[in-house]
């Protein structure tokens, strides 16, 4: 089934106006007649609305409103990623994956070791790109919301930026000790969050973070953590914290 995302103003009633460039793929790629149903989002809250198509034109898709429902597919709590930013193409992937499982909002991030440099003008074009990639992807997984991709943030502006929006803060470290703040420490930090509660985890580019740059997380309460015995990519680790947490609020 069909899954778009539509602004409450289209809506009339218990009648949508799907106009834009969802008009092309429901007629053209999708091939939808009148009388077929589709799922819609607004964006703004859990609310699942199926509709049917009454009529279709080159400008506008008509349907009308069959049921309401709660959707219930978000995480119970908001989980911003702040990544480092990785070379190449890795931060659409990242933003797609991500997106797929479940983060509220992603923050590209400029560390020291970051070899990617963009200018104001590049990073407004990233930014949209990876915006269209995690609608894409909010559309694929059937999501409720559309989880927001700011523009780049130096590490300091990060973490203040964590500090100010977050109730948990972790910063995942390859030479964190596993008897310092292993597997069970990190479960424990997790588990014991509660619904509502926003969590932030920083993830570094290729190469990691700077000593320094881990120095300045923890004394604004960033808390260095332990993801295992191996060592992985950048664009594997937040797919792992991402998955401990399906398995903590939804599956464990």
């Amino acid at each position: 089934m069909l899954h778009i995302f539509v602004d409450p103003g289209q809506m009339d009633g218990d009648l949508l106006h799907v106009t834009g460039s969802d008009v092309n793929h429901i007629r053209n790629v999708m091939r939808l007649k009148p009388g077929d149903e589709i799922c819609v989002h607004t964006g703004e809250d859990q609310r699942e609305y199926r509709y049917g198509i009454e009529t279709l034109s080159g400008e506008e898709v008509l349907c009308r409103l069959r049921f309401v429902k709660e959707a219930d597919v978000e995480l119970p709590i908001r989980v911003i990623l702040f990544q480092g930013l990785p070379k190449a193409d890795k931060m659409d992937m990242i933003v797609q994956k991500s997106v797929e499982l479940g983060v509220t909002e992603i923050v590209p991030v400029r560390t020291r070791r970051s070899v990617v440099k963009l200018d104001d003008a590049k990073a407004a074009k990233r930014v949209a790109r990876w915006q269209s990639i995690a609608e894409s992807a909010a559309k694929q997984s059937r999501r409720a919301v559309i989880p927001q991709v700011q523009k780049p943030m130096t590490m300091r502006e990060a973490v203040e930026y964590a500090r100010q929006n977050t109730d948990v803060r972790l910063i995942p470290y390859e030479l964190q000790a596993l008897d310092e703040a292993g597997a069970k420490g990190t479960k424990e930090v997790l588990e014991n969050m509660k619904p509502g509660e926003a969590l932030g985890f920083f993830i570094g580019p290729e190469g990691g973070f700077e000593p320094e740059e881990i120095d300045m997380a923890a004394e604004a309460g960033i808390r260095p953590i332990s993801l295992g015995r191996r060592i992985l990519r950048t664009e594997t680790a937040a797919m792992v914290v991402l998955s401990w947490l399906i398995w903590v609020f939804e599956i464990g």
